[in-house]
């Protein structure tokens, strides 16, 4: 199943040069940090939203080996596999809206760098938050990045809800009660391509 904005991330993915985008990141420094603190190389980590993220490329590089990368957007997905052509072999690429995605099977670290503060209604949160708790292996991590409350407002045109870091972990605590005990968190700025800078929060929960 694809979601309503799916045509939006094609024509996004496939009408900007990547390093121009806003969340364009040459080397994803705080996302590999925060995997590579929490899990080893030999884990099954997701990166939900990954579009044509370089994460994958920094993963594998790191000696990671049992990559899955999620996306709406199937233009995303094909920019990133032909950027890592053999190195890609292994990572099992699948187009989904996670809101309705079934997980095929556990995953030890869970990484979303920016598709939950696109889900603005209580709803697709509570969806979203479901597949989280079915994906995640007991003990599991997952690492949740969104704007920060004194972040943006939009991004790439679409309207976001922003956090501060104890109002993510309340979410969590609503939407899937019990299910996640909460261990670090902070807030950091991304600087766009452009020179902009945007404000960010991550948070890092224990699957229970």
């Amino acid at each position: 199943m694809k979601d309503d904005t799916t045509p939006h991330w094609d024509a996004r993915y496939a009408g900007s040069a990547l390093d121009r985008l806003s969340w364009f990141e040459a080397v994803p420094e705080r996302s590999l940090s925060l995997i590579r603190g929490a899990v080893s190389p030999g884990a099954a980590v997701i990166d939900v939203g990954g579009g044509a993220s370089r994460l994958p490329d920094a993963l594998l590089e790191a000696g990671f080996r049992d990559l899955t990368v999620l996306d709406l957007s199937a233009e995303a997905l094909a920019l990133s596999k032909a950027r890592l052509g053999p190195r890609g072999k292994n990572v099992d690429w699948q187009v989904a809206d996670v809101t309705s995605w079934q997980p095929p099977r556990p995953y030890d670290l869970w990484h979303d760098r920016a598709v939950f503060h696109f889900l603005t209604g209580r709803d697709a949160r509570a969806a979203y938050l479901a597949r989280m708790v079915k994906a995640l292996a007991p003990g599991g991590t997952a690492i949740l990045m969104t704007f920060a409350d004194d972040g943006p407002e939009t991004c790439s045109g679409l309207p976001v809800r922003r956090y501060a870091p104890d109002a993510m972990t309340d979410v969590i605590a609503a939407l899937a009660p019990g299910a996640f005990r909460p261990e670090a968190s902070g807030r950091f700025t991304h600087v766009t391509p452009a020179g902009g800078e945007q404000r960010f929060q991550y948070s890092v929960f224990t699957r229970v």
